[in-house]
């Protein structure tokens, strides 16, 4: 565990592929974990939460949690629920977090729709992409803006993901170095 952390890998839908940089990470760092769920493709809120809160309980240090897009809504439903196991987690990297109640999210996830406004009790940073397909930047700002979050800009970055270019992405891993120092 570096710094006497836990690392909690949290992918969005599909959990990730191998090319993608929270895989790529979890290589280089086994003692990095991914959150286990049991429904990759058509999640549901209270499932996806409750694996989220096994693994906070399971790990033997302080966490930070390091989540992609829907991944990022099933964080910020954990915090908003999350009244006596909150004080686990020490930050959060909140990449490409989706509008779940845009039109253009996928057909599949059930009870992330709305998700919650709330400050964190936490430091975070949330990265955005200009052009991200799942969540406009206005939107994206206004997310960051109500979790109390750090926003980082990505220009033309897409969904931040395999797709987009981001394979191994060190300027993420700077960001998740900050937030464990």
């Amino acid at each position: 565990m570096e710094s006497g952390k836990t690392v909690l890998i949290i992918p969005g839908l599909g959990s990730s592929g191998p090319e993608h940089w929270q895989s790529l990470w979890e290589a280089r760092h086994p003692e990095y974990q991914r959150v286990s769920q049991t429904e990759w493709e058509r999640p549901q809120r209270l499932d996806w939460i409750q694996n989220l809160n096994a693994a906070i309980l399971a790990a033997d240090h302080p966490v930070v949690l390091v989540a992609h897009s829907m991944g990022c809504i099933a964080a910020i439903h954990w915090a908003a629920a999350a009244c006596n196991t909150a004080s686990r987690v020490v930050a959060t990297l909140l990449v490409a977090p989706p509008d779940v109640e845009a039109e253009t999210i996928p057909v599949g996830p059930t009870g992330f729709a709305p998700c919650p406004l709330i400050r964190l009790p936490f430091k975070s940073i949330a990265v955005a992409s200009t052009n991200d397909p799942f969540a406009t930047l206005e939107r994206a700002k206004m997310f960051a803006a109500a979790w109390g979050s750090e926003l980082v800009i990505l220009e033309s970055a897409g969904h931040i993901n395999a797709a987009s270019g981001y394979g191994p992405w060190p300027e993420g891993e700077a960001l998740l170095q900050k937030l464990m120092s």
